[in-house]
């Protein structure tokens, strides 16, 4: 092998391929990878291929984007074989699919496809050197090689709009345009009849609505400092304006802020919102799934936000910079028409109005795609094409969204609670993750605090000390333990919870009570601990709630608590 060629593979391409593979008869498909971003897209269509012996995927990169960033944990997550970008322009495979422009993809020799990573073809990217900013995918500068002829042999769109506008900006190209669906769309689609499950997996409980964030990239964008410096703010300001048993809180951010800034760096920007209750969905395998779930999503001008305006979910635009947008492109008039936020006025009012008042707009909905549910049969069809392969047998399918892991929002601020006795056995309660700030009614006030809170002078003071964990965890030995223990430790509490399920707790009161709180709904149940202490508080009895139980009203949601005396053991 000449010394140019180190890192090349051998197996299952090469020179002497032949020699070593077990398959070498299977036609190479390159699946071209820029970032993270455009790898989404390509997953998408994966399983168009498979069980085909026929076809050996490769993956490679061109080295072309500036967010290369979880690339590498990428490709070992797809695990097929990763060629050099210097092999995979010499290699002889019949088709390259792509999620992006960038790079010498003229210098493939193969037949080359391309998908949109994103909701079509909307946005203006500059080029070095360009006099104006053309529409990326859409224009010469992306399409036409330096020969004059089309780069791309198939430009996959999604809705004939886009090809009316391909046809202005670059009639050379027309001949490529391939109207074929949008892949992710199909995948959202046939997933929403599992929206309950969705909202499962995010912590979300029966009455409770969650508003999804999210964020295109680049400083315009919702995340971004190019304008508003009140918006990147918004994440702190939901979780704790927004009652925290009313309303769950999630964000997804775009892969280029993920990947370009960190995630790690993310988590630390947003500290105070994650330990408020906000959850960072996973931008690769969780978004759609968030997408599915939410009931409204204050968002920007990316795809995700029209997405979500397409499933007919309300929409709050928190930033919408037509200057970055095509003007021809629906898009655009969805920008144009959609209710905007106020970064300066209280959040929860703009949200309630936006989902008592929603009417969806018609735009996104006929516009994200024109083939609903139909671009598998229409990409398989066409990749076969060119691999000059018949298709195999059986329907073409795509993968069904995933069930994500169950990750219920994790809320170690101080929780400032507000409580009103309404009649017999019954409270209502507010709580709010912002402790120092006057809460917004006229209820009775105390502090709630989980026991790995970060601010030690807040625990000191708490009325109520709560924390979750296994019944049968020896690092906090039993609840009957754990909760004697605690009083001790924090002689100020009048009350400590150990939270052992989403619907119940173990509650050891000052007077040395050791009781057992028990929901028919799941909830988070350091809530019906707020309300016992509430009812105490006001001088009433556990005695008169033991026959009944416990009415604990959190908004519109109601909770019976069964309530049982626990026989108290030394400690």
């Amino acid at each position: 092998m000449d010394a140019g060629r180190d890192g090349w593979i051998r197996v299952p391409v090469g020179d002497d391929a032949a020699r070593w593979a077990t398959r070498a008869d299977s036609r190479p498909v390159l699946l071209v990878v820029h970032n993270v971003t455009a790898a989404t897209r390509l997953l998408d269509v994966l399983p168009l291929f498979h069980d085909d012996l026929r076809v050996q995927l490769l993956v490679t990169t061109p080295g072309s984007s500036a967010f290369r960033a979880g690339l590498a944990e990428l490709f070992a997550k797809v695990d097929v074989p990763a060629v050099p970008w210097e092999q995979a322009v010499h290699l002889p495979a019949k088709l390259a699919i792509s999620a992006s422009f960038g790079g010498q993809l003229a210098a493939l020799s193969c037949q080359l496809t391309i998908l949109s990573h994103g909701v079509g073809y909307t946005k203006r990217l500059a080029t070095p050197g360009a006099a104006s900013a053309p529409v990326f995918g859409l224009s010469r500068e992306w399409l036409v090689g330096e020969d004059g002829a089309p780069v791309v042999d198939a430009l996959v769109l999604s809705h004939p709009e886009q090809l009316e506008r391909l046809r202005t900006a670059c009639p050379e190209a027309v001949h490529t345009a391939v109207l074929a669906g949008d892949p992710c769309f199909d995948r959202i689609l046939a997933a929403r009849g599992h929206r309950e499950r969705y909202r499962r997996a995010l912590g979300t409980h029966p009455g409770q609505r969650l508003v999804l964030l999210n964020s295109t990239w680049h400083t315009e964008s919702l995340f971004g400092d190019g304008g508003d410096d009140l918006l990147p703010a918004l994440l702190p300001r939901l979780t704790s304006e927004l009652p925290a048993d009313e309303y769950r809180v999630a964000a997804v951010l775009h892969p280029n802020i993920w990947y370009g800034h960190g995630p790690g760096q993310i988590r630390i920007w947003l500290d105070r919102a994650r330990r408020a209750g906000l959850t960072l969905v996973d931008p690769l395998d969780g978004w759609r799934q968030a997408l599915l779930a939410a009931d409204a999503v204050i968002g920007d001008h990316g795809s995700v936000t029209y997405y979500a305006a397409a499933l007919g979910t309300p929409v709050l635009l928190g930033a919408a910079p037509l200057a970055a947008l095509d003007p021809d492109a629906p898009i655009s008039d969805f920008v144009r028409e959609a209710p905007r936020l106020d970064p300066t006025a209280p959040l929860r009012p703009q949200l309630d109005a936006l989902m008592s008042e929603h009417q969806p707009l018609p735009g996104p909905a006929e516009f994200t795609t024109s083939l609903p549910g139909g671009s598998a049969a229409r990409l398989r069809r066409l990749f076969y094409g060119q691999l000059g392969l018949p298709e195999p047998d059986g329907p073409a399918l795509l993968e069904p969204l995933p069930l994500p892991p169950y990750e219920p929002p994790s809320r170690t601020a101080p929780l400032r609670v507000l409580t009103w006795l309404r009649g017999s056995g019954e409270v209502a309660v507010e709580r709010y993750a912002d402790p120092r700030s006057e809460p917004p009614g006229d209820g009775e006030v105390h502090l709630a605090v989980h026991e790995d809170t970060r601010d030690p002078a807040q625990l000191a003071i708490a009325d109520v000390v709560f924390r979750e964990g296994s019944a049968t965890d020896p690092r906090f030995g039993s609840p009957d333990r754990w909760t004697a223990e605690t009083l001790v430790r924090h002689p100020h509490s009048a009350l400590v919870a150990y939270v052992t399920s989403p619907s119940t707790c173990t509650v050891r009161t000052r007077a040395g009570q050791l009781l057992h709180l028990t929901a028919e709904s799941t909830a988070d149940p350091a809530v019906y601990a707020s309300a016992l202490h509430a009812w105490l508080a006001a001088g009433k009895a556990v005695e008169e709630l033991i026959p009944e139980g416990l009415t604990v009203r959190t908004g519109a949601a109601v909770h019976s608590v069964r309530i049982a005396s626990v026989q108290v053991t030394s400690v």
